[in-house]
């Protein structure tokens, strides 16, 4: 039997002809990396939705009057529900001004009203290595399946990119069904279960784990602007392509 050699991932066992060889792979060399910046104060802005940074004065009345009733948003969220709007601005309080999670509420920039339409976060932030997940999703109903909820989220991941990150990830309860279709609608890459990773709400947790690399966004980027352009909804604002069949086309291509 071979040495033992102590790696990173714990006891590793050599035979003699790998270790006097010098055969063992390693990772590629990373190029002109630099760590990124976090994100900012600044609104990141587009042309279908606007993100401001989270404020509890002015965003928590609003907020809670869009998902108010609707108890079940909150069922795989680590905090709510909210039985009253001043219950959800002492959490926004708590949370707002935060540099990891970093919160942005999200804005229809063409409304004649400035109501926040839903929230969603940059956290886990590795700037070492080019790491960012975006989680912490809260749409309002009145946005579920409208161009502005996925663009919020397109945006986020634009700016991650844009910014200079390697890895941009998606993490969700393995048994949140709409939120594991959600990842691969937009192009995130199921990587697996992290059986027993969490207790939230004194509940087990098992977490999927998805994740879209720059490498990958050289032509999801495409699918994402394709399928947001005008051409690709009719006059009721109903979209003729699907954008899950336009990721997938672009992580096969």
């Amino acid at each position: 039997m071979g040495p033992l050699h102590h790696g990173e991932g714990g006891p590793e066992e050599l035979t003699e002809r790998d270790d006097h060889k010098g055969v063992r792979p390693v990772g590629e060399p990373v190029h002109g990396f630099a760590p990124p910046p976090l994100p900012g104060a600044a609104p990141i802005l587009t042309r279908w939705v606007r993100l401001e940074r989270m404020s509890a004065e002015r965003d928590a009345a609003a907020i809670h009057a869009a998902v108010v009733g609707r108890d079940w948003l909150w069922d795989y969220m680590p905090n709510g529900p909210y039985s009253t709007a001043e219950d959800l601005l002492t959490w926004m309080r708590d949370v707002a001004g935060g540099e990891d999670p970093c919160f942005y509420c999200i804005f229809d920039p063409d409304a004649a009203s400035s109501a926040a339409l839903g929230y969603a976060a940059f956290m886990r932030m590795d700037r070492g290595a080019g790491v960012i997940e975006i989680g912490n999703i809260m749409l309002a109903p009145a946005i579920h399946g409208a161009r502005i909820g996925s663009a919020a989220l397109m945006a986020m991941i634009g700016w991650a990119f844009k910014a200079g990150y390697r890895r941009v990830e998606w993490k969700c309860n393995a048994l949140n069904a709409p939120s594991r279709r959600a990842a691969l609608r937009f192009g995130f890459r199921f990587e697996g279960v992290f059986r027993q990773h969490m207790i939230v709400k004194g509940r087990n947790r098992d977490t999927a784990w998805f994740a879209i690399t720059d490498r990958d966004w050289v032509t999801l980027s495409h699918a994402h602007d394709d399928w947001l352009s005008p051409e690709n909804f009719d006059r009721r604002g109903q979209q003729l392509r699907s954008l899950s069949g336009m990721t997938r086309t672009g992580l096969q291509g």
